[in-house]
């Protein structure tokens, strides 16, 4: 019986170790990309990732002929203020839909989930031309608005909420504390592993969106960072050393958010608080 185990357990391994080869292999592809000089083909077949003369140069191009630093700045404050918001929104709409018991909750919640279906193609025309007649174009309200709360959000927090036991909210009460207090004092930290998981979700979605900033921005010193790499591939004709160099610089921050978050994104006992 031992043997098939052992076997079943390698066979497991060298799949995951496959999968995860071929999910990192183009993100390493880009790096290498990044570093090769200009005369080095990077299209060559077999294809060569390791670099034969390593350089920063098409870093230092990509820096200095274009102002990644404000790009930088505008996505930082946006994905923030977008991450910040959508907690509270989205926090202050599951709880009642999980603890609070009023009339139609389940339809309610059921609307809001299907939202989830409606892509967003077909509210992005509406959205634009609200945000026109709100004088919010070329502005970080306009980009930050459409992901002021998300139905995933909702959804995630509610079932966050709904697995805190009902004696924490019980002796809440009890110590004669508010609905507000009890949300405040009492749910959020206990989710705290869902909202940091919705913090994460909601950054990588808000640093790396396209279209919507595509939309609603023109102006060059409101571009976010997914705007100002896609502005390499005109600016230098093509030149797939400098754009891999600009999503090199445009990845970074998102691998560093999810390494200093990702310790949080465990699964904790909420009937720990129920102890003393």
């Amino acid at each position: 019986m031992a043997k098939p185990k052992l076997w079943q357990t390698l066979a497991i391994y060298l799949l995951l170790i496959t999968l995860a080869f071929l999910m990192l292999l183009p993100l390493f592809w880009l790096g290498s990309t990044s570093l090769k000089s200009a005369t080095e083909n990077i299209f060559q077949f077999p294809p060569q990732f390791i670099p034969q003369h390593p350089t920063l140069d098409n870093f230092t191009k990509v820096w200095q002929t274009n102002p990644f630093d404000r790009y930088l700045l505008n996505s930082t404050f946006v994905s923030s203020m977008t991450v910040g918001l959508n907690l509270l929104f989205c926090s202050l709409a599951a709880y009642p839909l999980a603890r609070l018991t009023f009339p139609g909750r389940n339809l309610l919640f059921s609307l809001i989930v299907a939202t989830i279906l409606i892509p967003f193609q077909i509210v992005m025309i509406p959205l634009y031309i609200l945000m026109v007649q709100l004088g919010l174009r070329n502005t970080y309200l306009g980009v930050i608005f459409p992901s002021l709360a998300s139905a995933f959000g909702i959804f995630l927090l509610r079932q966050a909420f709904q697995g805190v036991p009902k004696e924490l909210e019980e002796a809440a009460r009890i110590d004669g504390c508010s609905e507000w207090e009890i949300w405040w004092c009492i749910m959020l930290p206990t989710i705290r592993p869902a909202l940091v998981t919705l913090a994460i979700f909601t950054f990588i979605g808000s640093w790396s969106d396209f279209l919507w900033p595509l939309i609603i921005l023109d102006q060059p010193e409101m571009f976010t960072i997914p705007l100002g790499v896609q502005r390499l591939a005109g600016t230098f004709s093509l030149d797939w050393r400098l754009i891999a160099a600009g999503s090199v610089i445009s990845i970074v921050p998102i691998l560093a958010v999810f390494l200093v978050l990702q310790r949080y994104v465990i699964s904790t006992e909420t009937g720990s608080g129920l102890k003393g």
